[in-house]
């Protein structure tokens, strides 16, 4: 093994190390459920559910059951109370409730009667993920409760993110650009290829080129000697290139074939494959990026026509000049290109590779602090690295660009179910 294999090993090792060290230690972790209201992993107390499936809170004989009520409906709170045995009227019951999200944002909730329970004013928006304060007024004396009902959350220190190279970015308007990948291979524009011959019969005295040589448009190519004049004459070349054909030689008579052929490389065209169910998206005018496959370098360009036959996979060619002044490009090359069909800024939008699954959602980790909590997301358009966010998230917040694959694993380790 030589010595790069066992850095790159020992690296791969030391990194392992370190994320196995970190998922171990982190110091919070609730991936918990909408009535569990449980702490720090593994250490889940028991909750009491009442006969709406809502968490029991008592005092007492006193007691309230807070329900999650989404059938049909957006997710809602709704109280039902109970004295002892008996239910309690709830036109004599006063309650609010406040949730204490991620970064101090408090959602104030008031209740109506409706039918035999207290019905929200609110909507609960996801994550439901949340300290709640209850306060509720029953026959002159005052109850409360706290408890803490958090999912989809992790706390990792700073210097622990920075080891396992976690990287966030702040969510805003981004300009997206809608592209098409397609392939192709580099050809010979049929206007750079010059076949020289002789103006009169003769006989070819000197040739001053060869194969491959690279000639400036004027420079002499060869003295031919008249057959009917016995006068030599020069044959120029009549532009730049590279001598890509020989097909005579000093002591030969010219006859009328063509001697010399010049082609000018400066220039090539790159023909793309474009599949029918891609045609109606693809004109010419449109702006295109080229590279070779497999290689990094990139070259913007332009479509400048389509020719007028498929090819044998019924595919349109679309034509693209690329520029080869530098002489690296070769005809026959394969090439890989991206054509930008549109281009739009939008509010909002991430990182495609910050996107994870979460319960039966997409999302992306916000970061307040040293916390790190799920944000459910509404997504429109990808283009490119970018995904669209049509609700979800706050302009200007803080979230896991890079290794977002982490906390989803810091997260999920805890195993706990969501419920209400």
């Amino acid at each position: 093994m030589n010595l790069r294999s066992l850095n790159t090993k020992l690296a791969s090792l030391t990194l392992s190390l370190v994320m196995i060290i970190a998922l171990g230690q982190s110091q919070y972790v609730y991936a918990g459920s909408h009535a569990d209201g449980h702490g720090k992993a593994g250490h889940e107390e028991e909750i009491e559910k009442g006969p709406n499936r809502g968490r029991m809170l008592r005092d007492g004989d006193f007691a309230v059951e807070l329900s999650i009520f989404e059938n049909g409906v957006p997710p809602e709170f709704r109280i039902f109370a109970t004295n002892g045995v008996e239910k309690i009227d709830v036109n004599e019951l006063d309650l609010s409730v406040k949730l204490t999200r991620l970064g101090g944002v408090v959602d104030d909730i008031h209740f109506y009667a409706e039918n035999n329970y207290l019905r929200g004013d609110m909507e609960i928006y996801e994550p439901h993920s949340f300290q709640v304060n209850v306060t509720a007024e029953y026959a002159g004396k005052t109850y409360q409760w706290t408890y803490d009902n958090f999912e989809g959350r992790t706390q990792i220190s700073d210097q622990m993110a920075d080891a396992m190279a976690i990287e966030t970015a702040t969510i805003g308007s981004e300009i997206l650009q809608e592209s098409l990948s397609v392939f192709g291979k580099l050809s010979i524009p049929p206007s750079a290829v010059r076949h020289v011959s002789a103006r009169f019969p003769g006989e070819i005295k000197v040739l001053n080129v060869t194969l491959g040589q690279r000639v400036k448009k004027g420079q002499l190519l060869m003295t031919i000697e008249s057959n009917d004049s016995l006068m030599p004459y020069q044959v120029l070349a009549p532009m730049s290139g590279v001598i890509t054909a020989q097909e005579a030689g000093a002591g030969e008579q010219t006859e009328s074939k063509s001697l010399l052929t010049i082609t000018d490389t400066s220039k090539l065209i790159a023909e793309l494959a474009v599949y029918p169910m891609d045609q109606a998206k693809v004109k010419p005018g449109l702006p295109v990026r080229l590279g070779l496959t497999g290689g990094e370098k990139r070259w913007d360009s332009l479509i400048f026509d389509v020719l007028p036959e498929v090819n044998a996979q019924q595919a349109n060619i679309y034509r693209v000049y690329v520029d080869n002044a530098n002489g690296q490009l070769k005809a026959g090359q394969y090439v890989s290109a991206d054509i930008f069909l549109d281009e739009y800024k939008v509010p909002l939008a991430v990182r495609a590779e910050a996107l994870q699954a979460f319960r039966d959602f997409t999302v992306v980790y916000a970061k307040v602090g040293e916390q790190y909590e799920v944000r459910m997301l509404e997504l429109g358009r990808q283009a490119g690295p970018w995904v669209e966010v049509l609700g979800g998230i706050d302009a200007g917040t803080e979230y896991v660009a890079k290794n977002s694959y982490i906390i989803k694993a810091d997260i999920d380790k805890s195993g706990a179910s969501h419920d209400h």
